[in-house]
């Protein structure tokens, strides 16, 4: 049932925290508290690194939770470098999927101004592009989580809110966070995340034609939204106004790699889609004698190949599955 006034302090949820370094497997784990050691995070040598932990879902009262944790993991010599974020998932049980249209449009409403609040690093965007109004129209059209995702690159299929995660958790994910392991910025991103969803489900924010939005094309190509656009913000959620994780810069070769990355895409898609017709680049990385592609198929099965130029064109050759 939407609208719907829940208490944000009532809302569960859960926060992905990703690292570098450090030992996981060494970290003791509170109950229900899962170590991801497959999602590995980049360190600043270009290395897979880290892992990513998440706790059950929790209430505001259990926050003590994520500062043991927290103090655990830091305990081991891990820590957040610019590859890592924080992903706040909100449950989304009092008010069911009828929550959905309106997070999709106050996310292009607030999307800029959100992301600007958390000051969310330009090499991250990536992982957390915008609501744009084309979701709206199909999902009006077909209520459905294919009408929520985008197309193109798999690390950028979820937008930084992300409703689409109704359909898979039965929560919104917030994907804008920079990483960190410090208890206060992690809590305070929290507070952010719960407080807006639960504006949100009281119907409390304003709709996009009143707010003058202009589609949530900002953080691809236009303007950020102001400083005073996000002080407003966190001050009708009642939210703390700074705190947050900063952003940190990557180094020049990962820049050089995306740029890379963007400039093959283009050229390799067409060949990998010749083999797997629905598949979608993940990354293209050098290695001795060509480039290393991944690719990932709906389900998210993964494959590689092995590519490189030469006189007749690009040769493709199959690795191996890396994701059953």
């Amino acid at each position: 049932m939407w609208p719907r006034t829940v208490d944000w302090e009532e809302l569960r949820f859960g926060v992905e925290i990703e690292f570098v370094g450090g030992n996981p497997a060494a970290v003791e784990l509170l109950p229900g508290w899962v170590m991801a050691f497959d999602e590995l995070q980049v360190d600043d040598t270009g290395e897979d690194s880290g892992a990513e932990l998440k706790p059950p879902p929790l209430l505001w009262r259990d926050r003590e939770q994520m500062r043991v944790m927290l103090d655990r993991l830091k305990a081991t010599g891990a820590r957040a470098n610019w590859s890592c974020g924080l992903h706040v998932h909100v449950g989304l049980e009092p008010w069911g999927q009828d929550i959905v249209l309106p997070l999709v449009d106050e996310a292009l409403a607030h999307q800029d101004a959100l992301r600007g609040l958390l000051r969310t690093a330009e090499d991250r965007l990536i992982h957390c592009p915008p609501v744009v109004p084309a979701m709206r129209d199909r999902y009006l059209a077909k209520p459905e989580r294919a009408s929520l995702v985008r197309r193109g690159r798999p690390q950028s299929h979820r937008c930084g809110i992300n409703a689409a995660a109704w359909f898979d958790f039965g929560t919104v994910e917030i994907r804008y966070p920079n990483g960190s392991l410090e208890y206060d910025e992690v809590v305070n991103t929290v507070e952010l995340c719960l407080r807006f969803v639960a504006a949100v489900g009281a119907g409390r924010l304003v709709p996009p034609a009143a707010a003058g939005a202009t589609g949530g094309g900002a953080a691809a190509s236009g303007p950020a939204a102001s400083a005073a656009d996000a002080a407003a913000l966190a001050a009708l959620l009642g939210a703390p106004a700074d705190g947050y994780p900063l952003p940190r810069p990557a180094p020049r070769w990962h820049r050089e790699r995306a740029w890379l990355e963007d400039a093959l895409v283009p050229v390799l898609e067409p060949l990998v889609r010749s083999r797997v017709p629905e598949a979608e680049i993940l990354a293209i990385r050098p290695v001795p004698g060509g480039f290393r592609v991944t690719a990932e198929e709906p389900g998210d099965r993964r494959m590689a190949f092995l590519t490189r130029p030469g006189p007749d064109g690009w040769s493709l050759e199959p690795l191996e599955s890396e994701r059953g």
